[in-house]
């Protein structure tokens, strides 16, 4: 039995009037994931629990059935454990982004979703001039990076580590110096960066070609060093993860996940389904699970780009669920699929939400229930409805409720 996850990141939204009322999953044509519905059981579940922020570490850690009040650790570890980056009980690990600012406003979360290339330029040259004995720079992929504060003791590093921060796509359009960390060294980074930046040969560049320069950096999304039993220990199978993004990528390392690299893979639109596809589906040749992720319509919800976030669900639709379970059946392979958005990312609020998403699971030993499209609406009246998203995996590779 081969086991799939397909995770179209930030999918579920609210009805638009531009759509006449409908959501992007409504306006899209999906006939892959509406067959899904069409042969399995449906319904709605819930991936953040109260009182957690809806972020994608929290919502995965969900659905990969791993409860986030006794797992979560934050997204800075998760991507230091998919760049290689060691931690100690004394390190903190945060998340940074190279983000727009002007007129004390933040402008862009993602420098224009500028390239890895560009950005390993500009973090070298962070870690030239900011590094030090306690902090240290890491380039990622595109805006997303890493920084690790090493603390004197692992109690100041448990301080540092409930700093609050705000994510730089929550408050898009708002003031800057409202927003900052409440910790002074954090701050002066930040601040320092604006100066090393700004005039960077790779800004001027893209200012001179209409591009959102990187003009600071900003900092968020800490934690320390994860504990959480493996994959196969928890679950008794093994499995894949396919993503773009280093956060996913990095919970795949923790848990022993074989992590699956796609060169065309870029966690924008322009991502390469169909690489991830294949990818997907040679890992089951070797992995009873596979975990698939896209971040292209989570990234048009942030945009605010409603044909775009249509669009990223056609191509998740078309070029990775429908090859990946075309290949499987083909194969005469039995097998069970779950598809389901991590959280909400809708267009109007251009940031994640904790509503419950809808889910479909489908394949052997499914039955199926009166359920025909793969929509919010239509999973609202499915014959299911899961309140800890951490459930759902435990009922996918058992259908026991």
């Amino acid at each position: 039995m081969k086991y799939i996850v397909l995770v179209p990141d930030g999918m579920a939204d609210t009805p638009l009037k531009e759509l006449n009322d409908r959501t992007c999953m409504e306006a899209a044509n999906a006939p892959n994931m509406d067959m899904i519905a069409r042969k399995g059981v449906v319904g709605m579940v819930k991936n953040i629990p109260r009182g957690m922020t809806p972020a994608s570490d929290v919502a995965n850690l969900s659905i990969l059935g791993y409860a986030p009040q006794e797992y979560y650790c934050g997204r800075g570890p998760l991507e230091a454990a998919n760049l290689g980056v060691d931690l100690t009980e004394s390190d903190v690990a945060f998340r940074f982004n190279t983000v727009t600012v002007a007129a004390d406003r933040m402008v862009d979360y993602s420098a224009g979703h500028i390239t890895t290339k560009e950005t390993s330029i500009l973090v070298d040259q962070l870690d030239r001039e900011l590094g030090n004995e306690m902090y240290r720079f890491y380039a990622g992929t595109s805006y997303r990076n890493l920084l690790v504060a090493h603390c004197d003791s692992p109690e100041e590093a448990d301080r540092l580590s409930k700093v609050r921060c705000y994510p730089p796509h929550d408050i898009l359009d708002k003031s800057v110096s409202r927003h900052l960390p409440k910790h002074r060294g954090l701050v002066g980074l930040m601040e320092r960066s604006k100066g090393i930046l700004e005039g960077h040969d790779i800004n001027r560049v893209r200012i001179d070609l209409g591009q959102n320069p990187a003009n600071m950096i900003w900092i968020w999304g800490q934690g320390k060093k994860p504990d959480m039993p493996g994959f196969e220990d928890a679950y008794g199978i093994s499995g894949g993860m396919i993503s773009a993004v280093d956060l996913l990528k990095g919970l795949g390392h923790i848990l022993g996940l074989e992590v699956g690299e796609v060169p065309g893979a870029t966690g924008y639109y322009d991502t390469d389904y169909e690489g991830k596809a294949r990818a997907a589906l040679d890992i089951l040749q070797r992995r009873d699970m596979v975990f698939v992720h896209v971040e292209a319509p989570d990234e048009a919800g942030h945009n605010g780009e409603v044909m775009e976030k249509i669009k990223a669900i056609e191509n998740f639709d078309r070029k990775i669920t429908g090859r990946i379970i075309g290949e499987l059946s083909e194969r005469k392979c039995d097998y069970r699929v779950l598809i389901l958005p991590d959280h909400p990312t809708p267009v109007k609020k251009r940031t994640h939400t904790s509503d419950p998403v809808p889910f479909a699971i489908a394949g052997k030993g499914v039955v199926p229930d009166n359920v025909t499209v793969f929509t919010e609406k239509a999973a609202k009246a499915g014959s299911m409805a899961v309140n800890q998203g951490s459930e759902l995996m435990r009922f996918l590779l058992t259908l026991e409720a």
